[in-house]
């Protein structure tokens, strides 16, 4: 067998900022270097795990001098867990070094627009609504727990990066309401102490298979539990120990997945108590969750957004705006009171059911919502029924818009368009094609995601005379 080299280390290197992806950035010689868990300021040995002629990227084997700016993270999880990648950096700091990163991006990519000063959260912690958990028997041990003599065992919690069929049990996770906690490792301990089989991926075999947790700003709570197939005891005791237990949660659901992946879209929820949903709050309006609703995960932050959103869309009262990847129409619904019309499109049917849900729910009857893939059902036929846009709201994947969409606005020529985005890369890639046509104003990142390096960004466009 060949001999693995040992990987080199690098002493007393000095890292001076941030590049893409949260990774600290150096210069060694001239070479430059990426690390993660590295703070700005810090001087640390470094072992290499990829060396290139112009780039290697490393791991801190040891911080030799820390930086003035790093903290202590709250969380005992944080740099296994891989869910937070800044806790070590103050939030003031998180967002200078965002605001750094899409002002750069933006500027590489030859995108001249000025990018306005990225609107930061009130909460940095316990900000999220949704949050998803994997049951396991294949528990991830850390180095110092096998030295500790830890013997590895059934899991709840998050899946190690690079390891599909390893989860990391997660006692706490700082990014959701306290109650997330509590839950979950109520259900653990229940679960362990019944005898019901944890999943294990590996042989497709177990009962539990994954936990989802929504929490909302009006405190409604729903838990969804995924199984693998029905078994009426397991199923009834769960349900009565978390009746019994847990008065804040508004409803239990069973989803049953016999397949090898987790996906629960082409599923159907079960309701074991409750009305099958809970309600979140933005402005003036309400929006019904169901399990498979998609909602911004941040719903604090979700309102700046959508303010933003709504500024940029210069609404007058006499516009037809067009929703593309509307989801479950709350981007539309919230600039409804200043639009003549509402045209939102999304592939999911479910979310397009919870959009006409939320227009009746809100009284607002000049919505319409529209069920397919965007690139399909947004045709010049489609355009000419409904009505000739005035805005053109898109909120894309990560993935961003495909070219045959970007084609079409293009032909379209609304008169103006607000992009809304979660990748600012695939943004720049799309923003750099609709400039054939279109002026890019303005760019406003905001910070959905504290304690991790995502950035969501809204774009202005308007036609060129």
């Amino acid at each position: 067998m060949r001999k693995k080299k040992n990987k080199p280390v690098l002493t007393d290197v000095t890292f001076t900022g941030y590049a893409a992806l949260g990774k600290a950035i150096a210069r060694p010689e001239g070479k430059v270097l990426f690390a993660d868990g590295v703070v700005p300021g810090d001087v640390a040995d470094i072992q290499i795990k990829k060396d290139k002629k112009d780039w290697a990227e490393g791991t801190p084997v040891r911080i030799k001098q820390p930086s003035p700016d790093r903290i202590k993270p709250v969380c005992k999880h944080f740099g296994t867990c891989g869910g937070c990648q800044w806790q070590m950096l103050p939030y003031s700091k998180q967002l200078e070094y965002k605001q750094q990163e899409t002002e750069g991006f933006f500027k590489k990519s030859k995108i001249d627009a000025p990018v306005l000063p990225i609107i930061g959260g009130e909460h940095s912690y316990q900000y999220r609504n949704k949050l998803e958990f994997t049951f396991s028997n294949r528990e991830f041990l850390t180095t110092e727990d096998f030295q500790s003599g830890v013997i590895a065992g059934d899991a709840l919690g998050y899946h190690i990066a690079g390891l599909y069929d390893k989860v990391l049990n997660i006692t706490e996770c700082h990014l959701m309401h306290p109650l997330n906690d509590r839950i979950r490792n109520a259900v653990r301990a229940f679960a362990i102490q019944n005898e019901m089989p944890f999943y294990n991926v590996k042989i497709h075999e177990g009962w539990l298979r994954n936990m989802v947790i929504r929490y909302t700003t009006l405190d409604q709570c729903m838990v969804n539990i995924i199984i693998k197939k029905k078994h009426p005891e397991w199923k009834k005791k769960l349900t009565n120990f978390l009746a019994e237990q847990f008065p804040e949660i508004n409803t239990l659901l069973f989803t049953e997945n016999p397949k090898m992946n987790d996906s629960i879209y082409d599923l159907s929820p079960e309701t074991a108590y409750g009305s099958g949903f809970i309600y979140e709050q933005l402005g003036n309006l309400q929006f019904k969750i169901s399990p498979k609703s998609f909602f911004q995960t941040n719903s604090y932050q979700a309102k700046k957004l959508y303010d933003v959103a709504k500024g940029f869309a210069g609404l007058t009262g006499r516009e037809t705006v067009y929703d593309l990847y509307c989801g479950t129409g709350s981007i539309g619904l919230y600039m409804a009171d200043k639009a003549q019309k509402i045209i939102g499109v999304e592939t999911i049917e479910e979310a397009i059911e919870d959009a006409k849900e939320n227009a009746a729910l809100n009284n607002i009857n000049h919505a319409r919502f529209f069920s397919g893939d965007v690139i399909k059902v947004c045709t010049p036929k489609f355009f000419n029924e409904h009505g000739s846009p005035d805005v053109i709201i898109t909120d894309p994947p990560r993935a961003g818009m495909h070219e045959a969409l970007v084609q079409q606005l293009l032909e379209i020529e609304a008169p103006r368009i607000v992009y809304v985005s979660c990748n600012i890369s695939t943004q720049a890639r799309d923003l750099k094609l609709l400039e054939e046509k279109y002026e890019i104003v303005r760019l406003q990142p905001v910070d959905m995601f504290p304690q991790t390096y995502h950035i969501e960004c809204v774009a202005e466009l308007i036609l060129k005379a």
